[in-house]
Formats: structure tokens, sequence, C-alpha cells
């Protein structure tokens, strides 16, 4: 447990030192929401939430992107694969609950005649689905850029796909979607019931990914040649 804590406690030191990137990060969200809530009081809460997942995606693409150099000497000063996965997503998830709180309140405070339950659900849904996403998508693609731009892409699809449709469900935060409905529109508990079960599943599936890419490239031995005979 203490080495998972040490990971974690260094994943947020590495955060932390992108303090214009972290201050963009948490403007995003409050972006998101005021472009919205002179005419849309609904769309302004789902696009908040929407702008949640984006910023601490990305926040975990940056983390992830960052530890490359350092997982290497880690493992050999005895870490294993379970701290260093466990660690860095107790990190993200950390930041994300705290990124989360203050938009809850405004909402809390700015919002009415909808379920707070249900806007407290999705962005704790956000936070387990986010973090997990963006470093995948760090130890898919190697560049900060083109993570950037595919979470950038999966946000702009999420905007303009109807919810409705079959395709729009393989997109990671369509769960927001569905709550959403539920939460802002008073609807059935059947939208509730969907967007739970969607967001659990994504949650666990990018989680045993992320698990799966760091165990496969902690295993590799880059610097390690096979001499020709």
């Amino acid at each position: 447990m203490t080495k998972t804590l040490t990971v974690a406690e260094a994943a947020l030191r590495e955060l932390l030192r992108r303090r214009s990137v972290l201050l963009i990060l948490l403007l995003l969200p409050l972006a998101f929401y005021l472009s919205r809530r002179g005419d849309h009081l609904g769309q302004s809460i789902r696009f908040v939430c929407l702008g949640l997942g984006w910023a601490l995606s990305t926040a975990a693409l940056f983390a992830g992107s960052a530890a490359r150099g350092i997982e290497p000497r880690l493992r050999l000063s005895g870490y294993r694969s379970r701290h260093l996965v466990v660690g860095r997503l107790l990190a993200l998830w950390a930041v994300g609950l705290l990124l989360s709180a203050p938009y809850f309140v405004l909402i809390r405070l700015d919002q009415h005649d909808v379920r707070y339950g249900a806007i407290a659900l999705i962005m704790l849904l956000m936070v387990v689905v986010a973090a997990p996403f963006g470093l995948v998508l760090s130890a898919v693609l190697p560049r900060e850029l083109e993570g950037t731009l595919v979470l950038l892409t999966v946000v702009g699809l999420q905007m303009i796909m109807d919810p409705a449709s079959s395709s729009s469900r393989v997109l990671p935060f369509w769960f927001s979607r569905e709550i959403g409905t539920y939460a802002i529109d008073h609807t059935d508990a059947g939208y509730l019931n969907r967007g739970l079960g969607q967001g659990i599943a994504f949650g666990v599936v990018l989680t045993a990914l992320f698990a799966l890419a760091a165990s496969v490239r902690l295993r590799q031995r880059g610097h390690l040649r096979v001499s020709p005979r």
C-alpha cells in the first residue's frame, strides 16, 4: 500500500508542475457551462459534464505520457505493475473528484428543479471513466498532440451525435446524456439504468485495458538486444 501511495503522490506532483495546463483544464468545464447557460439550462449541465470528462482525460493523457520516463526506474526499484497502475489511477480519480466538486456546487446553486443526486452520479462516473480513458490513449498514442486530437474528436462526436442512435453508445461518455436526461427532464428510470450500465461497463473495460497495456509495456526491455550469432 505504501508503494501505491508513493506512486499516487508522484503522479500528483507531476500534474502540479503543469500549473498553466491545470488552470486551463479547471476553467474548461466552466466555459462549456456558460456557453449554454443563457438559453438552454439543461444543455449547460450536459456540457459541463462533458467538459469535466475532457479535462480529466487530458490530464490523464499528460500524466501517462510523463510517466514513461520514470516507470522503468521504479520497476528496477522494486515497484510492481499493480503499484504503478493503481497509484496513477488513484491520483487521477482524486484530481477528478476535486475538479468536479465546485461544479456540482455551482449547479446546485444555479439550477433548480433537477435531480441533484443523478447529477452527482454523472460526475462520479465521468471521473471513473475519463481517467483510464486518457491513460489508455497515452499508452496507445506516444505523442500528447495525437491523444489530444482524439479526445477532441470524441467529445465533438458526443455533442453532435443523436444519443438515441446505437452508434453513439460506443462513445465513452454516452452515459452522461442518458443520466442527464433523467436528471433534467425527469424521465423514467430506464434512462438512469441504461446510463449507469454503460458507464460502469466502460469504467471496468478501460481500467482493464490500461492495466494490460501498462503490464505489457513494463515487461519490455528496450535497452536489451539479442546478439546475432
